[in-house]
């Protein structure tokens, strides 16, 4: 008995701290955008692995020029390089599919700032 305990114990704490507990959505940066885009988180997942294949480091929803205006962002490590892949998130387009820059990140984080400022 007091082995089932523990084993009962242990299940229902690798489950509390499990990812997967979560909805994808919730996790996502940007997930308040969810309700505007056409496609959903697995679908715009498999259309940037599909476009690059490799591991998703990174994730977000959002609001940026381009295509519809609303995108989902991946940062895809492939071949040693993060590889950024953008798909529109009303359409399923890949917009972007190009290595990631420091500059890059920075004048996006700037445009992001600006952005809330306003």
């Amino acid at each position: 008995m007091k082995r089932l305990m523990i084993a009962a114990i242990a299940a229902a704490s690798l489950v509390a701290i499990s990812p997967n507990t979560a909805s994808a959505a919730t996790m996502l940066k940007g997930h308040e955008f969810s309700a505007q885009a056409k496609y959903s988180l697995t679908r715009a997942r498999a259309i940037a692995l599909k476009a690059r294949p490799g591991k998703i480091t990174d994730q977000e929803l959002e609001k940026e020029a381009g295509g519809s205006g609303l995108r989902y962002s991946f940062d895809i490590m492939s071949a040693g390089k993060t590889i950024e892949v953008g798909v529109d998130a009303k359409t399923g387009k890949v917009l972007e599919n190009g290595a990631e820059s420091t500059a890059k990140e920075a004048k996006e984080e700037k445009t992001e700032s600006m952005a809330v400022k306003h």
